[in-house]
């Protein structure tokens, strides 16, 4: 049995209350909670091996090395990356797309194209965006359905031999769809085009394998899948990450400087300049250990199952309409209320202790596509209960009777 009682016990912030009622946690699409495994990780860093890596020969930089690169091969191993090198340290989600996408300002020429889909999150929209003003490259639009489901067909036809690059997340933070990204991969390369999947959504509810997939580039964040924020990862396939040059110079990415000439450092440290988010990195490693624990399968299924009865109890209500329908979803729900603005109810049901996302949650085409400003986010993980979206109902439809 899958004991939610047990698991919300590891979640401390869980406990508190908001506006005086229990906190209703649900915003876990944004930023997950933190369990006190991964907080003793954090405060066992700072109170007793808080020191520089890889270049001090004492005992505090060795063993704040040793237990960084624990972290990576731990991260390698999650995701099945071949070497651990492939496995970049990043700010985050952002800052591993950028990074891909300032190192093919380098690669692409005026006329290529490149080619992301209508469900983006907007960091997987403007850095390519970006890239097209500086190489002259066109950026062409994998378009969606009523469900949320992207059109393949049309994919199909936006492959060429112009086709340098595909971008899709694996699910979208605003829907919940999950996108085919193997079939996506698999066309992209029959045409000579790398892949990158954004998996920020993804990871907290799948166990990606990167080399089952056969992606090119797959990024994450720490903070959605129980770690702490600023503190991501790049994973690329070695012979494209030795194609791209470093994002930024500095120290560490270094081989030899000298005012003439610098060499760049091998892999990993080539894309890792300065003193790193060394305690980030390895409270990610203890984050990934604690999901292990529980089980991405178990973790699946239950959230699975929160998604089917929110869905349910919502659709209850009149004058509620849910977006994103689509066949293969996770455990997300946005919906709206008939002539009523998202915000509106969402400072409503904080006023009764439930956290919600409204707006358009940096995913603006898809609002644009609806022609609605925004939506009411519900994100559900495995450490939410039945009865706390039965809360969620009763504000809802206290907000609409509010508010009408």
């Amino acid at each position: 049995m899958f004991d939610t009682d047990k698991i919300r016990k590891d979640f401390p912030i869980l406990s508190r209350e908001v506006n005086g009622k229990p906190l209703v946690y649900f915003d876990n699409a944004a930023t997950s909670q933190t369990p006190k495994q991964v907080i003793d990780v954090i405060v066992d860093y700072y109170s007793n091996f808080n020191a520089n890596i890889h270049r001090g020969v004492h005992t505090l930089s060795q063993e704040a090395t040793d237990k960084y690169e624990a972290a990576r091969h731990t991260i390698q191993k999650h995701f099945n990356a071949k070497h651990a090198h492939e496995i970049i340290y990043t700010a985050g989600t952002t800052n591993s797309i950028n990074l891909v996408a300032n190192g093919f300002a380098s690669l692409l020429e005026k006329g290529d194209e490149i080619i992301v889909s209508a469900l983006e999150h907007h960091s997987n929209i403007v850095p390519w965006q970006m890239l097209c003003e500086k190489t002259g490259a066109v950026l062409k639009v994998i378009p969606m359905n009523q469900n949320g489901e992207l059109l393949m067909e049309e994919y199909d036809k936006l492959l060429n031999e112009n086709t340098k690059l595909v971008f899709v997340n694996h699910i979208s933070n605003a829907l919940g769809t999950i996108n085919p990204i193997k079939e996506i991969i698999d066309k992209a390369h029959k045409h000579g085009a790398a892949v990158l999947i954004d998996g920020a959504q993804s990871c907290p509810h799948i166990k990606p394998d990167v080399q089952a997939l056969d992606v090119d580039f797959y990024v994450a964040s720490a903070h959605k899948m129980c770690g702490p924020t600023g503190v991501g990862m790049l994973y690329g396939k070695e012979e494209w990450l030795n194609k791209l040059p470093p994002y930024q110079g500095g120290g560490e990415m270094i081989a030899e400087v000298s005012f003439e000439k610098t060499t760049y450092a091998g892999l990993p440290h080539k894309f890792e300049a300065g003193t790193p988010n060394i305690c980030g990195g390895i409270a990610f490693g203890a984050a990934i250990d604690y999901m292990n624990t529980i089980g991405f399968e178990t973790i699946a299924n239950y959230e699975h199952e929160l998604l089917e009865y929110a869905t349910k109890k919502l659709l209850e209500i009149e004058g509620l309409k849910i977006y994103g329908t689509a066949k293969n979803k996770t455990s997300v729900v946005s919906f709206n209320l008939e002539g009523i603005h998202p915000y509106d109810v969402g400072t409503i049901l904080d006023k009764m202790g439930i956290a919600v996302r409204t707006g358009h949650h940096c995913a603006q085409p898809i609002m644009d596509y609806f022609k609605i400003p925004g939506t009411i986010r519900a994100s559900f993980a495995f450490y939410n209960t039945k009865q706390e979206i039965d809360a969620l109902v009763e504000g809802v439809k206290k907000a609409q009777r509010m508010l009408s």
